[in-house]
Formats: structure tokens, sequence, C-alpha cells
């Protein structure tokens, strides 16, 4: 796998078939030679005609099959005007067509053995790119991609499923223990009371948007962490053979202290961009008041997650390029970069649908789980209008929900970010050709059209 996007077309040369300078061939064998004495041809440099020419007005037709015209015979049908002209009889398939013998189709044609029409029959295209496992090898769709993340969780469902449970279960562990005994604030109380104080709403704020943004990053750290342990099942399905959780493990085990590396890093400059937009209001808030700091925080933290989001799919392939190239941090980090480069509305675009249905399906999960909960602790109506009491028994309940929505749905994202990885390596390093390679597919390499 070479380092350098983009691939040239091979055997690329002038249009007329020539490389520049080079002397055509020589005429048929048929055609008078110049050069020969006794023979009908122009003398010299100039255009010149045999002097030996018919009397004008005395040509006639010749003599051929039936059909042909002759003396007293209709003369042929005028040529057509421009265009096409009228189809063939039969049809583009029929005698004397396209289809017909010794015609495009016929044999010898294009359609014929050693034709054109070994490309698929007549004037088909190129055939349909080899599929050894979930997606085709070839420049991917939205949809390819989508139903290649799900496929490898369908056909590899052991190794899958266990790698994303695991990572669930740690995730959501240390989310119920941050949630009990630190996050559990009555924020939600103090929102619902209009006797409230604006210092009262702008702390219950910041204090629900502390306990919001540390749930947010540790679940993002286990989706880059699901995305980097589940790479290698993706690409071993790309390819159509199966991985264990084993040889998952055996595979990435010396790429482990890079990930966390990278993962802390990426985590980092997304907190660190929101931190610095809403630094300034922060400050104006403890030095003037609230109430011209609030709004400036917001801003502030608005736009510092416009940069971060932008940063954040510029970055997006660096966990796969790590563990599949076996790449180092900052390698990692400038690969991705310049995977992303051209395609950044693109890849944002397919990601946040991704997440999108990932996170319709999680709710659909964990919905059941958070209504049992709520029976535990206050009931329904004290959850909703903040006068309930968050539990452990709440916690935990709806934590196994999460476990549960979580293992389905970290499957999906990571295969999709892998896919994308591989879709961007098709498109501009010819990577189809090396995954035919190592398929085993006959007729991939060298001379074969990239992204075919």
């Amino acid at each position: 796998m070479n380092d350098t996007p983009g691939w040239a077309s091979p055997g690329s040369a002038p249009s007329d078939g020539q490389e520049p300078g080079e002397s055509r061939p020589a005429g048929p064998a048929d055609r008078p030679n110049p050069e020969q004495p006794g023979q009908n041809a122009p003398q010299g440099p100039g255009v010149k005609w045999s002097k030996e020419q018919p009397p004008p007005g005395q040509w006639s037709a010749p003599t051929g099959p039936p059909g042909a015209t002759g003396p007293g015979q209709a003369p042929p049908p005028a040529p057509p005007g421009p265009g096409w002209g009228a189809p063939p009889p039969g049809g583009p398939t029929g005698p004397g067509g396209y289809g017909g013998p010794g015609g495009y189709g016929g044999p010898g044609g294009y359609g014929g053995p050693g034709g054109h029409g070994a490309w698929g029959g007549g004037w088909g295209g190129p055939p349909p790119a080899a599929k050894p496992g979930v997606i085709p090898l070839r420049p991917l769709g939205v949809g390819e991609i989508l139903d290649g993340a799900v496929s490898t969780m369908r056909t590899h469902w052991r190794t899958v499923l266990g790698i994303s449970l695991t990572i669930a279960v740690l995730i959501q562990t240390v989310v119920v223990l941050l949630q009990g005994l630190f996050l559990n604030s009555p924020s939600a109380e103090v929102l619902s009371d209009p006797s409230a104080t604006l210092d009262e709403l702008t702390g219950a704020l910041g204090a629900s948007m502390l306990n919001s943004g540390v749930v947010s990053v540790i679940a993002l750290i286990g989706a880059l962490a699901s995305t980097g342990l589940l790479a290698t099942v993706t690409s071993r399905a790309v390819l159509g053979t199966s991985v264990t959780a084993a040889e998952v493990w055996r595979t990435d085990r010396p790429q482990l202290l890079k990930l966390c590396g990278l993962i802390s890093l990426l985590l980092f400059i997304a907190v660190g961009v929101v931190a610095v937009g809403a630094l300034p209001g922060i400050l104006v808030t403890a030095t003037v008041g609230s109430l011209p700091g609030a709004p400036l925080t917001v801003l502030g933290v608005l736009g510092g997650g416009v940069v971060a989001a932008w940063l954040w799919i510029r970055f997006s392939l660096s966990v796969p390029t790590l563990m599949l190239e076996k790449q180092g941090v900052m390698k990692a980090l400038s690969r991705s970069a310049k995977l992303v480069r051209g395609s950044w509305w693109r890849l944002f675009g397919i990601q946040l649908l991704a997440l999108i249905i990932a996170n319709l399906v999680a709710s659909l999960v964990v919905l059941p789980f958070a209504l049992v909960a709520t029976a535990f602790d206050g009931g329904l109506s004290g959850f909703l209008d903040g006068t309930g009491d968050i539990g452990w028994m709440f916690l935990i309940i709806s934590g196994i929900g999460s476990v549960i929505g979580s293992t389905i749905t970290f499957p999906i994202t990571a295969g999709v970010t892998v896919l994308l990885y591989v879709d961007q390596r098709i498109r501009r390093e010819a990577l189809d050709l090396e995954l035919g390679r190592a398929a085993g597919i006959q007729g991939y390499g060298p001379g074969t059209t990239p992204g075919s």
C-alpha cells in the first residue's frame, strides 16, 4: 500500500494510439507504391492523378448480386441525412445489425470472442466489480457503506458482538459510577423551579452541561476504541475471510498503546477547541456577572463546537489508519487529513447519517429500560418534573439498556468509519487492486484499470 494518493491511468498514450514523434506504419499492400515505376501513383511531392483516366460521362455501375442497381433499374435511395440513420432490420441484434454475424456483436466483432464484447456483450461497459466480501472492490456509495457495516456485524457476529460487548460494559460501568458518585446533582430540580434566581439557573445549567459533556466524552472513547479494535475484523470481511477475537487481539496488541495515545490526542483537540471558545464568556461571567457572560459563553461553545467538528471529520480516518497501516500517532493524523482532503462534506454527511441511525437504534433499546427504571425511583411523573431522585437502581437498570444498545451500535459506526477509509483509498490510491490480489481474484494485477 503506497502512501501517495492518486494514480495514473495505465497505458496512457495520445488519442491516436501512437507515441509522440513515432512514425505511422506503412499503408495497406494493395495501395499503389509511389516509389515503384509503372504504377498509377502520384509522382513527386505534388498531388497528381494518373494520365490514364476513363472518358468523362462513361461511368457505369458494376454488376453485382441481386439487389444491385444496373441499367434500367431504379437508382439507389439517397444517403441518410445527418444522424444515426434508420435502425438495421430486426433491431440492433437482428440480421445485419449490431448483433448480427460479423457485426459488432458477431464473431470477430466487438461482441465476439476477443472483441470488446468481452466486457459483457456489446456496448454494456466493463464487468461488475468483484465482491469477495461485504463490499464490491470499487468506489462505494452511501448505501453500500451502510450495508457493508451491517453485513460485517451479521456475518462475523461472534467476534464483532464479543468485542463491542466488552467495550460497552467497561464504558457503561465508568458512566454509572461517575453519575452515582459525582455527577448526580439537583440541576433538573433547579431548572424546573420558576422562582430560581439567574445565578442558580446559570449554575444548574453549567452543572448539567458538565454532566452531559463527561458522559459524551466517555461514550466517544468507547466509539473510538471499538473502531480501532473492529478495524481488523472489517478489513478481513472486505476480503471475505473471518477472524476470531483471539486473532484480533494478537494483531492489534502492538498498536494498543498508540491507539490510547491517539484517542487521548483527539479528545484533547476537541475539548480544547471548545474550551478556548468558551473561555472569554467564562472570564466575563467571573468578572462582570452572569447576565452578559452567559450568552457570550454559549456563543463561544457553539463556535468552538463548529471548529471541533471540522477537525474531527478531518482526523476521523486516523484510527483505521493507525490500526491497519501500523502507523504512528502523528503519521496517522496526517494520513487522515490527506485522505479526507476534498471529500470533507461527503464524509461528514455519511458519518452523520450513520450516527443518526445508531442513535435511533440505541434509543429504541434504551427507552424500555429507562421506563422500567423510573418505576423504582419516584415514578414517571417525578422523573419528568424533576422531583424524582435518580438513585442507583435507576442508573443500573438504564445502564443495562445502554450496554445492549452500545453493543449493537458500536459495530455500525465503527464499520462505517473503516469502510470510508477503504473507500477513500480505493478512490485515491487504487487500493482495490491490492485487495483483489490479496483476495486471490484472477485478473487483479498490473495493467488492471483502477477503480473498476
